[in-house]
């Protein structure tokens, strides 16, 4: 089991396929397990790095305060521990939070900045209702089974649902497998409740995709469009239909988009030998 010693902690991490290097940072409670629409894909283009969190997955959970601060510093560690210099990123919900926060406290480390489905946090952010938070909030004190029932509608299209009910529970039940104590969930709730970038967004200089669904219940899709208004040249890509569970739901579409914005900003050099369209 790959693991690399990060300041206090063992991160877990995972390393897949060549070429530049291509960071992923998942959300609240989640592990790398989230990632296995993309990592396939964008392996054939990108040497990709995964890791679970401190307080998730199967690296460490200190019992000490968590910050998206400190997460950030956590991914620029492992960034040292495997002698990258830069990468592109790609940040989801909250790992959106901690993706900003590493292009703002370690800009020259990041290449490219993906945020999928995350906001700015503090007063300028658009929450979802009280009672689909409510929810989230409960999702490690309920038994898998009632976490996984009670998450589909938050995360996917009715539709999508009704054609794939089965499978979804099973996919959740697999990734509760490794879903984080309550004392170290809670850790990683206080921590995104005070993420704050509103006025520092214009700061980040790199190349930047915003992507969402259209229907995102727990980071509304409107959160999207500030980040994108406030990140100098940022592109947004808006999934009609899709909610924060696009990553599943409209896995081909959203892999697509931003694997073409990925491979418009690297190198020719970087490309892997044999490698095939730039659109997935």
């Amino acid at each position: 089991m790959p693991t690399a010693k990060v300041d206090d902690i063992q991160l877990y991490y995972e390393e897949h396929g060549q070429g530049e290097p291509l960071l992923l940072i998942m959300g609240l409670g989640a592990s790398i397990m989230s990632w296995s629409e993309q990592i396939p894909t964008f392996s054939r283009e990108f040497r990709v790095i995964a890791f679970d969190n401190r307080g998730a997955g199967r690296s460490d959970k200190p019992a000490v305060r968590y910050t998206i601060a400190r997460f950030a510093d956590d991914a620029a560690g492992l960034m040292d521990a495997l002698g990258i210099d830069s990468a592109h990123v790609y940040g989801q919900s909250m790992g959106g939070f901690i993706a900003q926060e590493l292009a703002l406290r370690h800009p020259q480390r990041v290449r490219t900045l993906v945020l999928g489905s995350t906001s700015c946090g503090g007063r300028q952010a658009i929450v979802g209702s009280p009672e689909n938070l409510a929810i989230i909030g409960m999702m490690n004190v309920l038994s898998p089974r009632e976490a996984a029932e009670k998450g589909l509608p938050l995360f996917y299209s009715e539709e999508f649902i009704r054609r794939h009910h089965d499978a979804l529970i099973e996919r959740s039940l697999r990734e509760a497998e490794l879903r984080p104590p309550p004392d170290a969930f809670g850790r990683q709730v206080q921590a995104a409740g005070r993420h704050k970038t509103f006025d520092r967004l214009p700061d980040i200089r790199c190349p930047t995709l915003v992507i969402t669904g259209s229907d995102d219940r727990v980071v509304p899709a409107d959160n999207s469009r500030i980040l994108t208004e406030r990140i100098l040249g940022a592109e947004l890509a808006v999934l009609p239909g899709a909610g924060h569970g696009y990553l599943v739901e409209k896995a081909a579409e959203s892999n697509a988009i931003v694997l073409k914005f990925l491979c418009r900003h690297r190198t020719d050099a970087a490309r892997p030998a044999g490698s095939g369209s730039t659109t997935g």
